[in-house]
């Protein structure tokens, strides 16, 4: 199995910490997330445990709600230490609705409007992670009409490619997300946000993409923001007291994929930071990261029911599922590899080549290609693993189909967290 919290009974059915799949999907119907509770919080656990022996105690991860955005999620990241990070008021409602505290959130995003960064200051948002001078010279302004000053960390692009998949790439110098150190220009931004009466900056943020799986970029990353830092404060007095430096580290969609020692990793990016601030001459920062796939990413199992077995003579094999594209568009969007097993019969050979297609009316709706699993029948439970990040937060209603619901497990017990949507959900805003 791809991770421990998986196993397989004596009926032959995929369990999930420690519940069997198939009863799951038949209690709660089909599609079904599951999420894996205790992962979630190991995963918690192992970021805020390193973090704080290697970069001090004042450091922190904060979860990054575009990866998983529910009102259950909060708790469990609050209760293990962690701040969060929130890209739209949306996430921000759904945050503080959920009792997690609004202090403790960073606000991102590459177009925040007026009513949008109204709506965070109103709400008392602790931090605005500010992308561009547009934004600057608005939230400026509306916190000076509120009588407000506001903490915020400036986006720089630092022009570093890790290699990683195009659609998240983003630390190179052309990028749509923050001001680039390369032209110039992040340094004009610096001095301006100093000037704003109402803003007051404590630090940095960069951010060069998501699943990188070695620690290399991330330390070219924090030798950048020290030389940068030590730049500013020669020329502007300004040090700044904290580096945001993104994303968490990759995670295992498939055996192909190395096993991540977070820790270690960890390790050497602070030993990286330490050298590079000393080397610069100024003090090392607070530090935070960004992980939210490597949080929940690997607690996610999606169940599908087996619709149809239909065999194309000299091409392939379909496996029809009750979902798709609605409940998972990672495939369609970027040919996003899965690992996917017939959780009905868990304990047969793996022999049976074939493509899982979907229910939408797309020639793309697929969840995986050309992977093999035990050989299903009509009613047979199909899992794909990995799937709590980036797919119940992607769902939709394409082809007018009900997002699923979503179920917690923790401790050999199940939990209903998010209701599965009614034909009447749908409609409900429709006059």
């Amino acid at each position: 199995m791809l991770y421990d919290n998986l196993s397989v009974n004596d009926k032959g059915h995929l369990t999930i910490g420690g519940i069997d799949s198939v009863s799951l999907a038949a209690e709660y119907g089909t599609p079904l997330y599951v999420l894996d509770e205790d992962v979630i919080r190991s995963k918690c656990r192992t970021y805020v445990d390193a973090m704080h022996k290697y970069f001090g105690p004042e450091a922190a991860p904060l979860y990054a709600s575009k990866a998983l955005c529910f009102k259950g999620i909060y708790p469990v990241v609050a209760s293990e230490g962690m701040c969060v990070d929130v890209v739209s008021p949306g996430e921000i409602y759904t945050a503080a609705a959920a009792g997690f505290p609004v202090e403790k959130m960073f606000f991102h995003g590459t177009n925040k409007t007026d009513s949008d960064i109204r709506f965070a200051l109103e709400k008392g948002v602790g931090y605005f992670v500010v992308d561009n001078f547009n934004e600057l010279a608005s939230l400026d302004r509306i916190a000076g009409e509120l009588g407000m000053k506001q903490k915020v960390l400036l986006r720089l692009t630092l022009g570093l490619d890790p290699h990683t998949l195009e659609a998240i790439n983003t630390g190179r110098v052309d990028s749509q997300f923050g001001v680039p150190v390369d032209t110039g220009q992040a340094d004009e931004f610096v001095r301006e946000a100093l000037d704003c009466a109402n803003i007051s900056v404590e630090g940095y943020h960069s951010h060069v993409g998501s699943q990188i799986f070695e620690s290399d970029s991330f330390m070219r990353q924090v030798e950048i923001l020290a030389e940068y830092s030590a730049k500013v404060a020669k020329e502007t007095g300004f040090a700044a007291k904290i580096f945001n430096i993104g994303g968490g580290f990759g995670v295992r969609y498939t055996d192909k994929d190395p096993e991540q020692n977070i820790p270690e990793r960890i390790r050497e990016v602070s030993e990286h930071l330490k050298d590079a601030c000393s080397r610069c001459g100024i003090g090392i920062p607070v530090i935070y990261m960004e992980p939210g796939r490597s949080i929940v990413a690997d607690a996610g199992v999606t169940l599908y029911e087996t619709g149809g077995v239909k065999e194309v003579k000299g091409y392939r094999n379909y496996v029809t599922v009750d979902g798709g594209m609605t409940d998972n568009p990672r495939y369609a969007l970027y040919k996003s590899e899965y690992t996917v097993l017939n959780a009905s019969r868990a304990d047969e050979n793996a022999d049976y080549e074939c493509t899982i297609a979907g229910r939408c009316c797309e020639s793309g709706d697929r969840i995986a290609e050309y992977i093999n699993i035990a050989k299903p029948e009509r009613g047979d439970i199909i899992a794909v693993l990995t799937t709590g990040a980036y797919n119940y937060a992607m769902a939709s209603n394409y082809n007018r189909v009900p997002r699923p619901a979503l179920v917690m497990v923790k401790s050999g017990e199940a939990r209903l967290a998010v209701r599965r949507e009614s034909f009447e959900d749908m409609m409900k805003n429709e006059l």
